[in-house]
């Protein structure tokens, strides 16, 4: 009797003839995640299962794998051979030790001699002899003990599903650049589209000494989050303070909030295109603040020259972003009471539907290329 934890995929069958190329990306993506965790990874008919490790590894495996885009859902059991007498005693090591229950049984080895209504009715029955506190309920069972009779002589036996990351094996659609502030909704954006196969790098950007070095951390913890579902992650860190200086000293300050975002805009295709990303991804949700107007984003994607600017929570509410951000563990941090660069000169009054040609007179007052540079000349990179 093996123990064994067994992997489901979730959009890789759909893949047709390029489905080996998802399926290799998805066990690399696996074996980075394990990597310390003595294991091995085997292919089994559609499914993968985790071999040879420590059981008292078992819940950290789970729990990393369960972060891995492209894992439908886990089973932690046993692996035996295809025989009554050793399904039975793995049907055992998963049973409760009372209660009701039934057993579901899976033939994929139309040759074993018994059909799978056969097999669940003896493992049942073995069951019931062996412990009395145990009764049989096939409508609403307190557990069912699953069997899984394989073409290779080997038999699956397990009593739980665990729901994972679903999605598709990041590396698969391109990568992207994410610009991480420290609030609720960049970290989402982020996750849902590493979900669907995207790698993402993290640009952020800061005030120092305007905004404090506890705002830098808060932002490094939630690229830790996103790097457990990412497969590592790269953060590059620029300061803002000067163009915001300019900005502030030089220009309307209605107007602050919408010329940073393009600054942002054009120092995020610049850092993309030395880093290989092929696009831009932001937080914003439309109407959520001034400057996440149709406006305002009109603004801020005119100076983008060949990059797409993907926009995942575009159509969201507030309530629905805080409980995504809960699920993947980032709302206690995004909510720190550290704020990031775009609190700094904040105006009363922000400019909610700004006119291209205005932003353009008081862009006008301030030397772009400059502030560009000098910004860019403070690019720091860590990974996690």
């Amino acid at each position: 009797m093996e123990h064994v934890i067994i992997i489901r995929y979730a959009e890789i069958h759909l893949k047709g003839k390029n489905r080996g190329y998802f399926e290799r990306v998805f066990v690399a993506n696996m074996e980075k995640s394990l990597r310390g965790i003595r294991h091995e990874i085997r292919r089994l008919s559609g499914r993968y299962l985790v071999e040879n490790f420590n059981s008292s590894d078992v819940d950290k495996i789970v729990k990393k794998l369960s972060k891995v885009f492209g894992v439908h859902s886990l089973s932690v059991g046993f692996k035996v051979n295809s025989d009554m007498d050793e399904i039975f005693a793995a049907a055992s090591e998963v049973s409760d030790d009372e209660g009701s229950f039934k057993v579901e049984t899976h033939r994929a080895d139309k040759t074993f001699a018994l059909k799978s209504p056969e097999i669940s009715a003896r493992i049942g029955g073995r069951l019931l002899d062996a412990n009395k506190r145990l009764k049989v309920d096939v409508h609403s069972p307190d557990f069912i003990i699953n069997i899984d009779v394989r073409e290779n002589g080997k038999t699956l036996v397990f009593n739980k599903f665990i729901g994972c990351a679903d999605g598709m094996p990041v590396g698969t659609a391109g990568k992207g650049l994410l610009l991480l502030s420290g609030g609720i909704d960049s970290p989402v954006a982020g996750h849902m589209i590493a979900k669907r196969g995207m790698k993402i790098d993290c640009l952020h950007f800061h005030s120092y000494p305007y905004t404090n070095m506890q705002a830098r951390q808060k932002v490094n913890d939630l690229a830790k989050i996103l790097a457990e579902y990412n497969c590592g992650i790269k953060l590059s860190v620029i300061s803002v303070k000067e163009i915001q200086e300019e900005i502030h000293k030089n220009c309307n300050g209605a107007y602050m909030v919408t010329l940073l975002r393009r600054f942002m805009m054009r120092l995020a295709e610049r850092l993309s295109k030395h880093d290989g990303d092929q696009c831009i991804i932001t937080g914003e949700s439309l109407g959520q603040v001034a400057s996440q107007t149709i406006e305002g984003m009109t603004s801020s994607n005119s100076v983008v020259e060949s990059l797409p600017v993907l926009r995942p929570l575009c159509g969201f509410d507030k309530n629905e972003i805080i409980e995504r951000s809960r699920q993947i563990g980032a709302y206690d941090i995004s909510i720190r009471p550290y704020e990031d660069c775009c609190t700094v000169f904040l105006p009363d009054y922000p400019i909610i539907k700004p006119k291209l040609a205005d932003v353009l007179a008081e862009e006008a007052k301030l030397d772009v290329d400059r502030l560009l540079n000098e910004a860019y000349s403070t690019l720091e990179v860590c990974e996690f």
